[in-house]
């Protein structure tokens, strides 16, 4: 019995989902570490339905989690408009920070592909609305590229 526990403890562990980070400059350490890109969205989670959607659809879906945990450091600058939901107030300031550097339009969502140091390599704007297969084929092609 012990032994079936600590199995099934391992699978879950070792399967769940990359977690999504809120500092980029945290993210810009792993990734360097870790040699991987990074993939910021800003979204308004409670407010904006493209951005749910691209969370539900796109960054929830199996394989863009699988791909991501081997690939990818995730960061969300997130933009909660309800009460219950705002962010510390240091939160909120370096969301605001990050979103002047990289969003200064104020889209929603709005998604960056970056090198470790924080460069842009792709920027999607809007609901990418071609799949999650073809988003991840997506990253795939533009790593190519800069190969």
């Amino acid at each position: 019995m012990i032994k079936l526990f600590l199995l099934t403890t391992i699978f879950f562990c070792t399967t769940s989902p990359p977690a999504w980070i809120n500092n980029l400059d945290s993210a810009k350490e792993q990734a360097k570490k870790e040699h991987k890109l990074i993939l910021l969205n800003f979204s308004g989670s409670d407010w904006c339905i493209p951005c749910i959607r691209l969370r539900q659809e796109i960054f929830e879906a199996d394989a863009f989690t699988k791909y991501a945990d081997d690939h990818l450091i995730l960061v969300n600058a997130d933009f909660p408009r309800k009460k219950k939901n705002q962010l510390s107030k240091e939160q909120q300031k370096s969301n605001d920070e990050v979103a002047e550097k990289y969003n200064p339009q104020g889209s929603f969502p709005f998604t960056l592909l970056l090198d470790s140091n924080g460069n842009k390599i792709k920027v999607w704007d809007g609901f990418y609305k071609d799949g999650v297969d073809n988003f991840i084929y997506d990253i795939k092609a533009t790593c190519e590229i800069i190969k």
